[in-house]
């Protein structure tokens, strides 16, 4: 597996960046939520607790693969 200027692979690179801003959007949407439901939005709320149950298992699933790769040869520079 290719290794970028991190000493990681591309992938868990790559998964690890999904997670993170998967995780920081589904922070951001429990605001969104709120104001939502302070402006008597129902629809626009439901809307907004579906794209961030869809983040939050999006992170999930990079969490899954990146705990299949880790401690094998394509993980990165932990692997001795």
């Amino acid at each position: 597996m290719a290794t970028g200027e991190t000493g990681f692979s591309d992938v868990v690179y790559d998964l690890i960046s999904v997670q993170y801003h998967s995780l920081k959007a589904g922070h951001d949407y429990g605001q969104y939520v709120r104001d939502a439901e302070n402006a008597n939005k129902k629809e626009i709320v439901e809307f907004f607790r579906t794209v961030m149950e869809q983040d939050s298992e999006r992170a999930a699933r990079c969490h899954q693969f990146l705990a299949e790769l880790s401690g094998t040869e394509d993980a990165g520079p932990a692997v001795s």
